[in-house]
């Protein structure tokens, strides 16, 4: 496991490198072909190809299929690898993407030759799908992703896990961003202020007014982290804009913040207000991988572990897929901490244990 790691992350591919990206499908393609799978490279304009490898169910009248989701592309640009190299110590592995996520399609690679090793048939067909640009949005993937999921019983989320104790991701809140543009009218500071509309101070009310909706009891967080207007501190500035991160944890929620959002007038007179965004990933609820959850847990007291559960504040393709009223479980990929960071690690101990876990879930349909 540990040296297909090391080849996976020695490929480097950074979302938004296509040559890089299409390079590592390839490699990760290669070693799926090994195992007497149908794999095929779904290749894109502007990304990276996408690898969808399927495994057929062995027995005539089987029905279903089960979906096995992740990514393969990762946040750091090509040459990281010389500041932040491959390596083990201390029981941990480091790189640039081992824990979101190659050690989780290691893990899933693994799971498959224990199946295969173990099983001669199974009740279901198996997609693994691979996508290239996870770290970006999904755009060139979504579309497969979500058809993949609608012929799909359940899907597992290689996503990595959350916190020391390998917690599966549960629920995840929704994301989404949402512009706020201002239109004022300009004029000089000095000698005609009150022929001008400020709107920079329209804008500052407006961010006053949506940051009252945050609520953390409830999961619902917005943040203002993108601020643009004006020319020079002696002009009354004409436009002015926000860019507002969007987070909930129930799907309620995120579309009573869309309402509200949709609603905002302005505040200031002459002041003119443009609403644009929303969420683009809706929340990945509880109610939606509670049984795939027990499951789970379940299977780990038989092997001899506990697992446990957690709310994660960052959206992955699971919510896609649990958007869709498919029941998703995420956060079944590696255990370690660091994401997007120069420190990121995976315990090398806990591979073999996931992966036996993720082949016992799909054995068991």
């Amino acid at each position: 496991m540990l040296r297909t790691l090391e080849t996976f992350t020695r490929t480097e591919s950074p979302s938004t490198e296509k040559i890089a990206a299409d390079q590592c499908a390839r490699v990760i393609a290669g070693e799926w072909k090994k195992r007497g799978v149908v794999v095929e490279l779904l290749l894109q304009k502007h990304r990276g190809a996408h690898i969808r490898v399927t495994t057929s169910s062995g027995k005539a009248n089987a029905g279903g299929q089960l979906l096995v989701l992740g990514h393969y592309d990762t946040v750091y640009a090509s040459g990281t690898l010389s500041t932040m190299p491959f390596r083990t110590s201390a029981g941990r592995i480091y790189g640039p993407g081992v824990f979101d996520m190659k050690a989780g399609i290691v893990q899933a690679l693994f799971a498959l030759d224990a199946i295969q090793h173990f099983h001669d048939s199974l009740s279901k067909r198996i997609v693994f799908l691979w996508t290239s640009d996870e770290e970006i949005g999904s755009q060139s993937s979504r579309k497969i992703l979500e058809s993949e999921a609608r012929r799909s019983d359940a899907v597992f989320v290689l996503e990595p896990s959350l916190g020391p104790k390998g917690l599966l991701k549960t629920a995840r809140k929704g994301v989404g961003e949402a512009e706020i543009t201002v239109r004022g009218r300009a004029s000089h500071a000095g000698l005609a202020p009150e022929k001008g509309v400020n709107a920079i101070h329209e804008l500052a009310l407006q961010i006053a007014r949506v940051t009252e909706w945050n609520d953390p009891s409830n999961g619902i967080s917005i943040n203002a982290g993108l601020v643009e207007g004006g020319t020079r501190p002696n002009v009354i500035p004409d436009s002015a804009k926000v860019v507002l991160d969007l987070r909930a944890l129930r799907i309620a929620d995120m579309q009573k913040i869309e309402r509200r959002l949709r609603s905002l007038g302005p505040i200031l007179h002459g002041a003119k207000l443009k609403v644009r965004g929303g969420f683009s990933r809706a929340p990945l609820e509880r109610k939606c991988s509670s049984e795939l959850f027990q499951r789970a847990s379940q299977l780990a007291t038989q092997m001899g572990f506990a697992i446990g559960e957690a709310v994660a504040g960052g959206g992955s393709d699971g919510n896609l897929t649990a958007a869709l009223g498919i029941p998703t479980l995420d956060g079944l990929g590696a255990v370690g901490d660091g994401a997007h960071s120069p420190g990121e690690y995976v315990f090398a101990c806990t591979m073999p244990q996931r992966a036996a876990l993720l082949a016992t879930l799909l054995i068991s349909g």
